[in-house]
């Protein structure tokens, strides 16, 4: 939704208000109440790419997929590992029981 920006002619009050395209500016300002708000027109949002370019933290290097791939092996392992201790427990416990 755009941010649009307005000033009152009748105090100077200004201030931005979230609204959709399709709707009506607002004339009636909050300060004072009076029907002198106009709207602004802004540059808007700028789009800024610093280094060399987005795509190198967005596409990860293979070295850095197999490290993650041997990393998620490992803790998906360690957690069924986990369940299967459980259990055994839990069928020690019946049979002492």
């Amino acid at each position: 939704m755009p941010t649009y920006e307005y000033a009152c002619a009748a105090c100077g009050h200004e201030f931005e208000e979230f609204q959709t395209i399709i709707a009506k500016p607002i004339r009636k300002c909050p300060k004072c109440a009076k029907r002198k708000v106009e709207r602004l027109i802004s540059g808007g949002a700028g789009l800024l790419f610093k280094g060399s370019g987005f795509y190198i933290t967005d596409y990860r290097s293979e070295s850095y997929k197999k490290a993650a791939k041997k990393d998620k092996e490992a803790s998906s392992s360690s957690k069924s590992d986990g369940k299967k201790d459980k259990s055994k427990k839990s069928k020690n416990k019946k049979e002492v029981a």
